[in-house]
């Protein structure tokens, strides 16, 4: 797999993700850094998600739930519904990440650290999360600690 590292703006685009479990939580937790226009779907969410300025539907996936929105975020447990969503929004010719299977994303989410103007991002292919985390937590260490100045 050939990931292009690209920037998005998520200004005025809506983000889907499906699923409520302690990843979608994960993927949600970061989206709230970047996006505002967020729904989450799922029939039962984690009860942390409520502590998130999102949208939430509660109810379970529906191949219609996918209109309108331009990426989309698929987190449930069920591997088979996970595939399932992602044909869908293939042939609605959405970009989809599937967590937790980077053969069947469009898109990973790479390890970020931001502060400021200043984004740095560390990525495997979603091959080698810890790995990439790990450079990130370095390259944040290094800067916190004025090691790598960015002023």
């Amino acid at each position: 797999m050939n990931f292009l590292p690209i920037n998005i703006t998520l200004t005025n685009k809506k983000i889907l993700l499906v699923g409520g479990g302690n990843v979608a939580l994960h993927k949600a937790t970061i989206l709230a850094r970047f996006a505002e226009d967020v729904t989450i779907l799922v029939p039962d969410f984690h009860p942390q998600f409520s502590q998130l300025n999102f949208t939430y539907i509660r109810k379970a996936y529906e191949t219609g739930d996918l209109q309108n929105y331009h990426l989309i975020y698929i987190c449930t447990d069920n591997r088979k519904l996970n595939q399932q969503i992602k044909q869908d929004a293939e042939k609605a010719g959405i970009l989809a990440s599937v967590c937790d299977a980077p053969e069947l994303c469009d898109f990973t989410s790479p390890a970020i650290y931001r502060k400021e103007n200043l984004t740095i991002s560390v990525a495997t292919d979603g091959k080698e999360v810890k790995r990439a985390v790990a450079i990130r937590n370095r390259i944040q260490e290094l800067i916190d600690n004025n090691l790598l100045p960015i002023d």
